[in-house]
């Protein structure tokens, strides 16, 4: 039992980003937009909420720090998601391309930013940025006494558990129960269904590749505080693996939290196996544990990605003048 809650533990860690990061995904697709440069906007919301992290560390510290730090990575993925929004919506570029642009130009910029700021306040050229890991809550009372379920959810967590699920939830009510969710499920499926129903498309899908942006601008904050004490420009091709849960979990909600939570099981074994006695006695080398989360990426896509049914006008881009 104590594997097992160890397990889940573990799992929780590394499923949450994940989950966040799928959710912004989906809220740009459905509009009709796609966007592939989630790991892109993951690693300018890790950057300078980091570096917030980093730079009030002598005064701040604890959850409050890590809330603002929260709304930092926010408000980054947000304005940093506009240069897609502006190429695929106004522009009508290839969505594809201007994902990758803003994918291969976020770890330039972070190096070289990191760099300089590191050269003017400590005096060395690294690209490095440390933080105070201060965030860990030990065990939430009352519901830390929950038999099985304390121990899994409510001891030695971090908040952004909780707001990653708190994300999943208000995600499936703006998704299936509002005026807006209704739009935007409509944009990505007939932008011009919609157009003639007076909804004004480029709108909505500004939103979706915004709330794309936020929340992967968080996602990439929450990848790196409980796994790291410092931020290398690197948040280990999770915007990628996010478009695989997106895809394995249809574009819905439920079926990403499941996604999710299996992606982040296979990357809890491949880092914790040596915490496993019967997987650790196996001798098999570390780097095949490593590979675990991507080979069962690519299995997942193989026997799962003939049955995607992704929004049918998401990577085209909406014009007026054509039907």
């Amino acid at each position: 039992m104590d594997i097992l809650i160890f397990l889940i533990q573990q799992t929780l860690l590394f499923m949450i980003p994940l989950l966040i990061v799928a959710l912004g995904g989906m809220f740009s697709e459905r509009s009709g937009v796609v966007n592939i440069a989630l790991e892109g906007l993951m690693l300018m919301g890790a950057f300078t909420s980091i570096l917030f992290l980093n730079l009030t560390r002598s005064f701040m510290s604890g959850n409050m720090q890590l809330i603002i730090a929260i709304l930092i990575a926010a408000v980054t993925g947000l304005v940093y998601s506009l240069f897609h929004a502006l190429a695929a919506i106004n522009l009508k570029a290839d969505q594809t391309i201007s994902g990758t642009a803003l994918n291969m130009f976020a770890p330039a910029f972070a190096i070289f930013t990191a760099r300089i700021i590191n050269s003017i306040t400590i005096g060395k050229n690294i690209q490095q940025i440390e933080f105070t890991n201060t965030y860990r809550i030990t065990e939430v009372p009352i519901l830390s006494k929950i038999p099985i379920i304390g121990d899994m959810l409510f001891k030695n967590t971090y908040i952004t558990t909780y707001i990653g699920i708190l994300i999943l939830i208000i995600s499936s009510i703006v998704l299936y129960k509002t005026k807006f969710g209704l739009r935007l499920r409509a944009c990505g499926e007939n932008p011009h269904a919609a157009n003639t129903a007076g909804i004004k498309v480029e709108l909505i899908q500004y939103a979706g590749v915004m709330i794309s942006g936020a929340l992967a601008g968080i996602g990439g904050l929450v990848f790196v505080v409980p796994t790291s004490t410092n931020y290398n420009a690197d948040v280990s091709g999770y915007g990628f693996l996010a478009i695989a849960v997106l895809i394995f979990g249809q574009w819905k909600p439920k079926y990403i939290l499941l996604a999710s939570f299996f992606f982040g099981f296979m990357k809890a074994l491949s880092n914790s196996y040596t915490s496993i006695p019967f997987l650790f006695n196996l001798n098999i080398q570390s780097y095949i544990y490593k590979m675990i989360p991507y080979i069962a990426t690519v299995l997942v896509l193989i026997f799962t990605s003939k049955k995607s049914a992704a929004p049918r006008a998401s990577g085209i881009p909406f014009d007026k003048m054509q039907r």
